[in-house]
């Protein structure tokens, strides 16, 4: 399968399990990678004929600004779940979700894949 490649989409969100994560926030970022056929859109030169993008960014940033969650595995979820049912040309998805600020003596990040 050809990829699609999405790196670094940011959001300030409210997620985590600890009452300062909820209270202050924390940036988080999402890389995505998008598997599909990208013949279709090499020969016709129509976005049309391939995954946009520049609709996919808004709505990984309106995961991670969204509602709060305890976990970053649950983001990731959430993120591959939406690009597998708002983009059907997407046989396969993987998401990388990283919490640089993490309340630990690391950064964190978790990585997920999930096939239609």
């Amino acid at each position: 399968m050809d990829q699609i490649r999405i790196s670094g989409v940011s959001g300030f969100g409210f997620h985590g399990v600890y009452p300062e994560e909820r209270r202050e926030g924390q940036r988080f970022l999402a890389d995505l990678i998008l598997y599909t056929d990208l013949s279709p859109a090499a020969l016709s030169d129509d976005v049309n004929d391939s995954t946009d993008y520049s609709k996919v960014v808004p709505d990984v940033k309106s995961i991670l600004e969204g509602e709060p969650v305890n976990l970053i595995e649950t983001l990731a979820d959430r993120v591959v779940n939406v690009v597998l049912r708002n983009y059907p040309k997407v046989e396969s998805v993987e998401v990388t979700i990283f919490k640089p600020e993490a309340p630990v003596e690391a950064a964190v990040a978790v990585h997920i894949r999930r096939d239609r």
